[in-house]
């Protein structure tokens, strides 16, 4: 098997032993397993930018920041030493994501460095050791179905308690080992206070969980824990113990149009106020 250019350094300096076998190709990287001191890993080797399918959408990076506020400018004007910063931002979103995740208890696999472009981390297997399947290639009976929803669900509480919302969350980058569901697949991982999409997201995650689940137990396909999470969330109630009902009643309240106009006046007349006041100051001096 032909060596890809970002995994020749770590072979070179014994970081990694031996290439085994190709897992995957996807939209943004490849997948490999390797053998690291006797250890069997897994070797993410991200894409170049030109080369992934999957582009770097706007809605994704908005709560990224660069590393200095000269840094995060950079990003914002996409600069070509921005759009180099906006790159590491994006390659290092995901070790940083499982190494965070990792601590909160939600169940991803364990990371073990990362260098130049290629995540190495723990290698997920099923119960005979080879390298465990997706949620998509997996049948379930109703009960497991309930029980296999409720605890991605479970995790999907903890990653927002740790402030990130998966993004891309579907059937495809969930892998089933002996345990159970492990959640895969985090460079789009967004901070959730900082990203104005970060509801729509959360509720496409839970939804897209829902409705795969929802093939072997039809029950599912009619709750909201999308909407119900984030309400939590908003109202600072959320804790990763909380128990949740599936269900969400939407305000019926009418907005108070006249109270809102009143408060936009009352500040465009504070804002006339301070500007006449620097007016008369200039023309006093």
């Amino acid at each position: 098997m032909k060596i890809p250019k970002r995994l020749r350094p770590l072979i070179d300096d014994g970081l990694i032993d031996e290439l085994v076998c190709q897992l995957q190709s996807g939209k943004e990287a490849q997948v490999y397993m390797v053998r690291c001191d006797g250890v069997v890993r897994c070797a993410k080797v991200y894409k170049e930018a030109n080369k992934r399918s999957f582009k770097q959408a706007v809605q994704y990076q908005e709560g990224r920041t660069g590393r200095s506020s000269r840094r995060a400018r950079a990003m914002e004007k996409r600069s070509k030493y921005g759009q180099k910063e906006s790159e590491q931002a994006w390659l290092s979103a995901e070790v940083d994501a499982l190494y965070q995740l990792a601590a909160a208890g939600v169940r991803v696999p364990q990371p073990c460095g990362f260098v130049d472009g290629v995540l190495l981390m723990e290698l997920i297997t099923d119960n005979d050791g080879h390298a465990a399947p997706r949620l998509s290639e997996v049948s379930f009976s109703s009960e497991q179905a309930l029980d296999y929803h409720g605890r991605i669900i479970d995790d999907i509480v903890r990653m927002l308690c740790a402030g990130l919302v998966h993004g891309d969350l579907s059937e495809f980058n969930v892998l089933i080992d002996g345990s159970g569901p492990v959640i895969i697949d985090l460079p789009q991982a967004v901070n959730a206070a900082g990203n104005n999409s970060a509801p729509q997201m959360l509720e496409r995650d839970v939804n897209n969980m829902r409705n795969y689940f929802g093939h072997y137990a039809p029950e599912l396909l009619t709750t909201a824990y999308g909407k119900e999470i984030w309400h939590h969330y908003e109202s600072g109630s959320l804790k990763p113990d909380i128990k949740l009902t599936g269900r969400y009643a939407e305000s019926t309240e009418a907005a108070d149009v006249d109270a809102v106009l009143e408060v936009i006046d009352d500040a465009l007349e504070e804002e006339m106020e301070r500007r006449r006041r620097i007016q008369e100051a200039n023309e006093g001096s």
